[in-house]
Formats: structure tokens, sequence, C-alpha cells
């Protein structure tokens, strides 16, 4: 289970990883408050795919990019929304 040190290379990982198959890909959020951690974690049950963080910058980051994960699950034509991360 490879953990990743940058949200750059995650983000871009795990957005090939859902695009790939999104009947298949799944997102879980962690919060950990005793060390104040937050774990994002995308997995097809063949990849998984974690990002732990404790800083507030990457907390902004990662509820932008769940926010767009949830609105390419939603859409109708999912393979033809292409993901924008800033």
């Amino acid at each position: 289970m490879p953990q990743y040190q940058t949200w750059e290379e995650f983000s871009r990982v795990a957005e090939k990883l859902y695009l790939a198959d999104p009947m298949k890909a799944r997102v879980v959020l962690k919060y950990r408050h005793s060390d104040g951690s937050l774990c994002i974690k995308v997995t097809d049950d063949l990849v998984c795919l974690v990002y732990r963080t404790d800083q507030a910058q990457d907390v902004k980051k990662i509820e932008k990019f769940h926010s767009q994960l949830m609105r390419l699950m939603v859409a109708k034509e999912s393979h033809s929304v292409a993901m924008e991360t800033d």
C-alpha cells in the first residue's frame, strides 16, 4: 500500500485510478483527533493509494479533491468530465 509524500503526486495517481474504473473505486477519509491527522485512501481493491497529513493547507486540498470526485461520481458521463487539480 503506497503512501505518498506529496499531494500533487497522490492527486494525479488517484484521479487516474478513479477514471480507469469509476464503478470499482472507493474513497475513504479518516480523521484521528488524538494526533490531528487526516488520511485519504483511494482504492479499487487491486490498488490502494494513501495520503496522510496534519497540515491545515493540505486539508483544504483534500476537501477540494474530494468534492471534485463526488461531482464526477454523480455526473451522467464521468469519463467525459475531466478533473481540474490545481
